[in-house]
């Protein structure tokens, strides 16, 4: 398999972070590159023909190992399952359709973290908000209405 340029890139943000640069964990970063909000499930069907000898343990394992070197984002909407993004670091927010699921990024409500200020902070230095805004999408919205 040639090295593409991503592949080199996601080896280097590994190394950066302290892992090591193994391919379930290259491709789980290359797959998780050019957006959006996958589940584990998601991202086992992409890279079971890539890595045929992988498992989705071995994916939730890979997961939460970049999680927790920030590599990766971890969002849980209510009553749905987990999804991850690569876009870290940013303080963004969510918009979740309640009907379909459908997930999409939406900037900081202030722009500088932790753009929210909660009106008791119990003494705690906050860092970072998340907000994940609730409604119905646009192709939610039309199907209903041409019911």
């Amino acid at each position: 398999m040639p090295v593409t340029h991503h592949a080199t890139e996601s080896a280097a943000r590994l190394n950066a972070a302290g892992l090591r640069s193994t391919a379930p964990r290259r491709a789980v970063l290359d797959a998780l590159q050019p957006g959006g909000h996958l589940d584990a499930s998601e991202l086992y069907e992409r890279l079971r023909s890539e890595l045929p000898g992988t498992s989705i343990q071995a994916v939730y394992g890979v997961l939460t190992a970049l999680t927790e070197a920030n590599l990766v984002r971890r969002i849980t909407p209510a009553g749905g399952s987990a999804r991850y993004e690569a876009r870290v670091g940013d303080n963004h927010h969510h918009l979740l359709c309640t009907s379909c699921g459908r997930l999409e990024d939406v900037p900081c409500a202030v722009g500088a973290a932790p753009c929210l200020t909660p009106s008791n902070d119990h003494g705690f230095e906050i860092t970072a908000a998340e907000v994940t805004f609730h409604g119905i999408c646009a192709s939610c919205a039309e199907a209903k209405k041409s019911v």
